[in-house]
């Protein structure tokens, strides 16, 4: 089978395992054509789109699926996970987005208590009880200062900072010890030692996105200030230590279910975040998977009305590989075949590309070939480079003597010619009809002595 092959001007390495791989066009496939495995070999559709180059790039390398036919069991580098940021703002990708739109609202919900707590709640409380207390200066210093720690925190927070936690921490607990030794036993319980209920709505700003036990260790030293507090008045009574250990309860939880609350609601966002984009990832590499078997399924086509045909012929010993006509027709079915196998390339310029790969097999069958390339093509769809290239390969086959293709190009146009010697017998066939037919001009002149083929794509 071979000689006739060769014979015909297909040659081995036409049609040999370079050319064809294994997947589209199965032994099942081939002998429900009538070829059988014996004229094509293990061949297929072009090493572009299962061959060694994909395989390698992945982890299944010649050992994942050599020989061992999987029976060896092969190592993998297990990549370490990456670690997030802390802070959820800071975070990059789109994973993140509703995590981030998610914690901005705590971070806005959280500074607005705090301040609006600050200045309607612990300011008039402190103005209306100045006489009555110890040192009223301290208090409404240590007022001021709270007021400045929390704006500062807040202006980093609402511009996707982080504030720094320790010192401001430290700042606030002497500012706490400040306004709890100055209050006074009289007002150690009231509204204007703003410290019991208002201080913790500033820890919660200090320490956003930091851990809960650092918040849990800040209360503690606001609630052991203030117990030191009661023990330097003297307010050791039975009643008085409830009297702390209700508002200890009761100005810790709140800010605490907040602050642990906000966390969580981010955590929650951002998985479901990742989950939704880890859904949407398969659901496009699904999609890219039926569209490259639709594609190969498209191709097989394209090949099976290329070549079929002719190989089946000559397999029964219907065609006979000596005539010129089957020669010719083997020649356009190679020429197509390459052409078809240069389109799933992933290259810069793919019509050029296309056009070389039908070229090269004009020069490797002895046709002296010069390829002229003026401009860039701009990027076209495939079904638009067919109807450029295939007129043009199909004319290549004819070819004898010499040839020149020119191919000119701009954004708007592109503009394909071919200039070959004229020969006796009827001009190609045209590649067939498709939707996008009305954009592609096709021209075919012949004077007898030279034939010009020109393919003309406008953008509409």
């Amino acid at each position: 089978m071979s000689t006739d092959l060769n014979a015909t001007g297909l040659g081995a390495t036409d049609l040999s395992t370079t050319e064809l791989g294994t997947t589209d066009l199965s032994p099942t496939d081939l002998n429900a054509t009538g070829l059988g495995t014996t004229d094509l070999g293990t061949t297929d559709l072009g090493t572009t789109d299962l061959g060694a180059t994909d395989l390698g790039a992945t982890d299944l390398g010649a050992t994942d699926l050599g020989a061992t036919d999987l029976g060896a069991t092969a190592s993998a580098r297990v990549p370490r996970p990456e670690q997030r940021a802390t802070d959820p703002a800071a975070a990059e990708g789109p994973a993140v987005d509703v995590a981030r739109a998610s914690d901005r609202g705590a971070r806005i919900a959280a500074v607005a208590i705090a301040l609006v707590w600050h200045v309607a709640i612990g300011l008039p409380a402190l103005l209306g009880a100045w006489p009555t207390l110890a040192a009223p200066t301290v208090v409404a210093a240590g007022w001021l200062a709270a007021c400045a720690i929390g704006g500062y925190a807040a202006h980093r927070l609402l511009h996707g900072l982080l504030p720094p936690a320790l010192p401001l921490a430290a700042a606030l607990l002497v500012v706490d010890a400040a306004v709890f030794a100055a209050a006074g036993r009289e007002q150690l319980f009231a509204a204007a030692n703003w410290a019991w209920t208002g201080l913790a709505w500033f820890f919660v700003v200090v320490l956003w996105s930091r851990r809960i036990r650092w918040m849990i260790v800040l209360l503690a030293g606001h609630a052991v200030i203030a117990l030191a507090a009661l023990v330097g008045d003297g307010a050791t009574a039975p009643a008085d230590l409830t009297r702390y250990a209700m508002y200890v309860y009761g100005t810790s939880s709140l800010p605490v279910a907040v602050f642990t609350g906000a966390a969580v609601i981010a955590t929650l966002a951002r998985e479901r975040a990742d989950t939704a984009t880890a859904t949407f990832a398969v659901r496009a590499e699904r999609d890219a998977a039926e569209r490259a078997w639709a594609d190969r399924r498209a191709r097989l086509a394209l090949v099976g009305g290329a070549a079929e045909q002719v190989l089946a012929e000559l397999a029964d010993g219907r065609a006979d590989p000596t005539d010129p006509l089957v020669q010719r027709r083997c020649v356009l079915a190679a020429t197509r075949l390459r052409r078809l196998i240069a389109e799933s390339d992933d290259v810069p310029d793919p019509l050029l590309h296309e056009l070389r790969a039908a070229a090269d097999l004009a020069e490797r069958n002895g046709l002296p070939i010069e390829l002229i390339a003026i401009g860039t093509p701009p990027p076209l769809p495939v079904e638009i480079r067919r109807r450029l290239a295939d007129p043009l390969a199909a004319a290549l086959a004819d070819a004898t003597g010499w040839a020149r293709l020119t191919v000119v190009a701009n954004p708007q146009e592109v503009v394909i010619s071919l200039v070959t010697p004229d020969v006796d017998g009827p001009a190609a066939v045209d590649a067939p009809a498709d939707p996008v037919g009305e954009q592609v001009e096709h021209v075919l002149e012949r004077d007898g002595e030279i034939r010009w083929t020109q393919t003309r794509w406008r953008r509409p």
